[in-house]
């Protein structure tokens, strides 16, 4: 193997650095990925690509981009328990410290330990290369029958999806809500319907993704955001609104719709990060006994969950791809993913490249 790699870095100026870097050595319980598949957060966007925003765990720190990895291992580090050479995986995003409590529940995102909570492609080397460094503890088997585009979804979008329709519950009583038809969004309808929602109505305000989302069959209605999108769902419903409400889009006006079109005993759960919201507490929630929840990422056991609940569905995350990238024009992939006219796209390797 050649020891050098192309890499991608966001130096925060709405630009793609691509620079050739050592391929790294896998140390005690790492392995050695060949990236076949990366797609694009639009966390990347919003707090790296236009400009370094974060702090604390959204804190960038000059390193390889990308969170959203699948790929093969090539080569492994010794102590390595289960994950061998030749298998597929996926890598769940942030490696935490593995021993405080969120860490031992699986929800190494909300890992406490300052000095060892590393996400991969903010603060530790991310996926927008030809190889990535994972620690084995990070590492998703990803099933034959989901492709390596199918997994890096599952890294993080399609996780943190499904971690928070788990948290309000879905099932085949519910009219569900989706503000916000981007990726998460598209998620948000794709699993919506697998877990058996009896309508699913969308709200976008781009053009192209309110067609994305047409063209899937991925919701019942799709709605242009507007003023009258509370009275127009009420409509749909029956005058009572919708049991379930899930915002993806981080609007104030977007998640103020998501409160007041969801009725009485209903349940919104916000996913959709940054952003604010005004709302009057008594009529708009306490009066109506509504609960709202917030969800952040996913935890390792709940990902595993989703994998297998994928195949048994025949569900693949890879048909919101709308856009594939070789490494060498991940620049454009970057530019397109922030115009926010297009679904999900990808920075794909080998095989992968070729799919659609």
């Amino acid at each position: 193997m050649d020891r050098t790699m192309q890499a991608a870095f966001l130096p925060g100026n709405s630009t793609v650095e691509l620079r050739t870097v050592p391929v790294p050595n896998p140390g005690h319980g790492e392995v050695l990925l060949r990236v076949k598949a990366s797609t694009i957060c639009g966390s990347d966007i919003r707090c790296i690509y236009h400009e370094h925003l974060g702090k604390g765990p959204e804190g960038y720190q000059g390193v390889i981009a990308g969170h959203e990895p699948a790929g093969q291992i090539v080569e492994e580090g010794p102590g390595c328990r289960r994950f061998r050479v030749g298998d597929r995986v996926i890598v769940y995003h942030i490696s935490g410290c593995g021993v405080c409590n969120d860490c031992r529940r699986g929800y190494m995102i909300s890992c406490t330990s300052e000095k060892y909570r590393r996400a991969y492609g903010w603060q530790r080397d991310g996926a927008m290369a030809e190889y990535m460094l994972a620690e084995e503890k990070d590492l998703i088997a990803l099933p034959d029958q989901l492709s390596y585009a199918d997994g890096a979804q599952v890294a993080c979008g399609f996780g943190t999806v499904y971690e928070g329709l788990e948290r309000v519950g879905i099932n085949g009583s519910h009219a569900v809500l989706i503000t916000g038809l981007g990726p998460v969004g598209l998620a948000a309808a794709a699993l919506c319907r697998k877990l058996g929602a009896q309508k699913i109505i969308g709200i976008e305000i781009v053009p192209e993704r309110l067609q994305i989302a047409k063209n899937l069959g991925l919701c019942d209605v799709a709605l242009t955001h507007r003023p009258e999108n509370v009275a127009e769902v009420r409509d749909l419903t029956g005058g009572f609104g919708v049991e379930r409400a899930v915002d993806c889009s981080a609007d104030a006006e977007a998640r103020a719709t998501a409160i007041r079109a969801t009725r009485k005993w209903g349940k919104i759960v916000f996913l959709g990060e940054g952003g604010g919201v005004q709302f009057n507490p008594s009529p708009d929630l306490i009066h109506d006994q509504k609960t709202i929840c917030g969800s952040w990422v996913t935890s390792t056991w709940l990902m595993e969950e989703l994998v297998e609940r994928l195949v048994r569905w025949n569900l693949h995350p890879q048909d919101i791809i709308t856009h594939r990238f070789a490494l060498n024009n991940v620049a454009e992939a970057y530019r397109l993913m922030a115009s926010g006219k297009c679904g999900k796209v990808a920075v794909c390797a080998d095989d992968e490249l070729a799919m659609k």
